[in-house]
């Protein structure tokens, strides 16, 4: 009897459940948290703090401003007109996003060098900004090697300012957006379409479906989420566009952007209440088209297996 009470109780200890301790989770994420908060939320609370004063800086105290500042951010024409030239980089986002699908699309399947096509596309993303805005500024600078090489190729008299022509500079340097961020983009795609489950494929050869009927019939609504998120970068990104202008023409003949426009207001006019004003003013727009942009595509289930 006292043997078969002793072999029970490790059942009934077993059985008992033990107290958690809600504090272990917080000590795992505790130094990313602290780490998000001191360099994303604390920045942001200091912003729409100085977006309603104003400040040189510099000087120890700031003097209040109420809405003046977005009241001129709303209402003065040159904060507004370098929105336009966001449309170049939005129209930009589009042919990036179109290449890196088609590409994305072409090497999933079996293709001869597939891997080295591959990293050819990814590679430019992996490069610095700021290299980036210095190599292609020697491309597109005046008897550079962009037009080195229309003159071999005899086509010197389609050489131009492609920097300092205002009615393409902006062409030039949206191109060389294309050219850095299409790997991002051709990454993401090439992940969700290999996640789809390759019997699919399978059963549709055998139905006599060919590449154009297995990408718009299994490939496009399989991988639509990322679709969707890739329109949301672009929208984002094409508004917030800083390093390539500010780089290769510091927002000169016509190029300068939003951001650009921001960081020259707070650094070289010394006004952070307004460019602060500016930088929320931002943040509220990409807000405000992600949410529309996720009402108009919403993001439903999608199940293909």
């Amino acid at each position: 009897m006292t043997a078969q009470l002793v072999a029970t109780r490790p059942a009934v200890e077993a059985g008992r459940a033990r107290p958690r301790n809600f504090r272990t989770p917080w000590l795992y994420v505790a130094p990313a948290l602290l780490l998000l908060i001191t360099f994303t939320y604390v920045p942001v609370g200091n912003m729409l703090w100085y977006s309603f004063h104003k400040w040189d800086g510099l000087d120890p105290t700031m003097d209040p401003a109420g809405l003046d500042n977005y009241v001129r951010v709303f209402t003065d024409e040159q904060y507004w007109r370098v929105f336009l030239i966001s449309l170049y980089y939005f129209a930009a986002s589009f042919a990036q996003i179109a290449i890196a699908l088609y590409f994305a699309v072409v090497l999933s399947f079996s293709v001869r060098f597939r891997n080295l096509f591959k990293g050819i596309l990814f590679f430019p993303y992996l490069l610095n900004g700021v290299a980036v805005g210095f190599v292609f500024l020697y491309l597109f600078q005046p008897d550079g090697t962009l037009d080195t090489l229309l003159r071999m190729s005899g086509l010197g008299g389609h050489t131009q300012l492609w920097l300092g022509d205002p009615d393409i500079a902006n062409v030039s340097l949206a191109g060389t957006s294309v050219w850095r961020f299409t790997g991002l983009n051709f990454v993401l795609f090439l992940g969700a379409i290999q996640s789809i489950p390759g019997e699919i494929y399978e059963a549709a050869e055998i139905d006599g479906a060919n590449r154009w009927h297995q990408f718009r019939h299994i490939i496009a609504p399989g991988i639509r989420r990322i679709i969707s998120l890739s329109f949301i970068l672009a929208i984002s990104g094409s508004l917030s566009v800083f390093e390539i202008p500010f780089i290769m023409t510091g927002g000169a003949n016509g190029t300068r952007t939003f951001v650009v426009q921001a960081y020259q207001t707070a650094f070289q006019f010394r006004q952070i209440g307004l460019a602060s004003a500016m930088a929320v003013v931002l943040l509220l727009i990409v807000l405000l088209l992600t949410w529309i942009q996720r009402r108009v595509l919403p993001d439903d289930e999608v199940t293909l297996s």
